[in-house]
């Protein structure tokens, strides 16, 4: 668990973590991710809200829109039934076209609201957002541009009007006071956790999701949405390097949906390459298992504000091959092969080290497990309320 440690935002100095007891702001969080199909915000909100429930007293920490419960994290589907997701999207829509007095009678009160896609917040409350990455901005040819428009607008209505924002890693922070323009003085830094079934996997488990993904070899795992940004067709190259007696022995195993602008890597799984297989979407349940149980994870984005996959492999005591850029050296320290992204050649040599080398993988998968437990969600929700009671004007 990560020590209680001094931060500053807006100027005032506190300690991160609050106690349950003294959580004394009302607050609410937009969940409108939870409806829809996403990846990282999506994991991000569902245990984040979870743990900020488990921590605050019944009803300080209410939902925009309201749900009974956060239910089973599924990245495909709502959390809530598809009458209750289609009334929910369409109140958000029409809240989300212009300022409405409906937002005064359609949210909970509350002193803080913490936007994630409505643009049009209740006056009456401070406002907080969270800063997730700032890649949009960065490299607006890596998304669709109905996205980046999307961003844009969120970061001048709500970034930049916002009382104090979340970032979720320093790299972020830096971004969003370089890119975006934001007074420093209003990011808090909050790194997100790891689900604790990471952390406690065991031979069932894995087992278990070999089995329901016929996986018979040992095998190099990739678990990511394929989309430009997750730069699967170098790393497909690369694996493609690699001798043929390293491939023989090592599938490239490729879990995750399809996104936007994939055909090409989508045409390159789909043609059976030597070696490699295309899993789809993998139930949640079932990727600690599947992340157990791989020899490494090649995770070779070109830009992550976190990268759970990764620290999702650490936790898990998986060596990892990640990326030297944006947050990824932040979040792995020492404990991962680090190569650069956009280099075919430095990815398939850091895959050869680690496939060929048992102590290697040793070394870095013990340092992976002790790195990993800096990311709880327990911590990341206690210093979230503090977060909150100082932009309260309560800490």
């Amino acid at each position: 668990m990560l020590p209680c440690v001094a931060s500053t935002i807006c100027g005032l100095r506190y300690n991160s973590g609050v106690p349950a007891d003294r959580f004394g702001a009302r607050l609410c969080i937009d969940a409108i991710p939870l409806l829809v199909r996403s990846a990282g915000v999506k994991n991000y909100l569902y245990y984040w809200i979870a743990n900020l429930w488990k921590l605050s007293a019944p009803g300080r920490v209410q939902l925009f829109p309201r749900l009974a419960g956060l239910g089973e994290l599924d990245h495909e589907h709502s959390a809530t039934s598809r009458w209750g997701t289609v009334t929910r999207l369409a109140l958000f829509h029409a809240l989300n076209g212009r300022a409405s007095r409906l937002v005064r009678w359609t949210l909970p009160d509350a002193d803080i609201f913490h936007a994630t896609k409505l643009l049009y917040p209740p006056h009456r409350a401070r406002l907080t957002a969270t800063v997730y990455d700032a890649t949009c901005h960065l490299f607006p040819e890596l998304h669709t541009p109905a996205n980046v428009r999307a961003e844009r607008v969120f970061t001048e209505r709500i970034l930049r009007r916002a009382d104090g924002v979340i970032a979720i890693s320093e790299s972020t922070r830096c971004d969003a006071v370089k890119v975006l323009g934001l007074d420093p003085r209003r990011i808090r830094v909050i790194y997100p956790g790891i689900a604790e079934e990471y952390f406690q996997i065991g031979p069932e488990e894995i087992a278990e999701a070999q089995h329901y993904c016929r996986l018979e070899r040992p095998y190099v795992l990739f678990v990511g949405t394929i989309e430009p940004r997750k730069n699967l067709g170098v790393l497909l190259d690369a694996y493609q390097a690699l001798p043929q007696e390293i491939r023989d022995e090592f599938e490239l195993i490729v879990a995750g949906p399809v996104g936007w602008n994939s055909d090409t890597v989508l045409l390159r799984l789909r043609s059976a390459e030597p070696g490699v297989r295309h899993l789809g979407y993998v139930p949640e349940p079932l990727l600690p298992g599947l992340f157990g149980g791989a020899t490494a994870l090649a995770y070779v984005s070109l830009y992550e504000g976190f990268g759970f996959p990764v620290a999702q492999a650490m936790a898990a005591g998986v060596p990892v091959l990640t990326s030297a850029v944006s947050s990824l050296p932040e979040v792995t320290g020492d404990a991962a092969e680090l190569v650069d992204p956009r280099s075919s050649v430095e990815i398939r040599d850091g895959l050869y080290r680690l496939l060929t080398s048992s102590s290697r993988r040793s070394s870095l998968a013990g340092a992976a497990r002790r790195r990993a437990g800096r990311f709880r969600w327990e911590v990341c929700a206690s210093e979230s309320l503090r977060f909150f009671e100082t932009v309260a004007g309560r800490g």
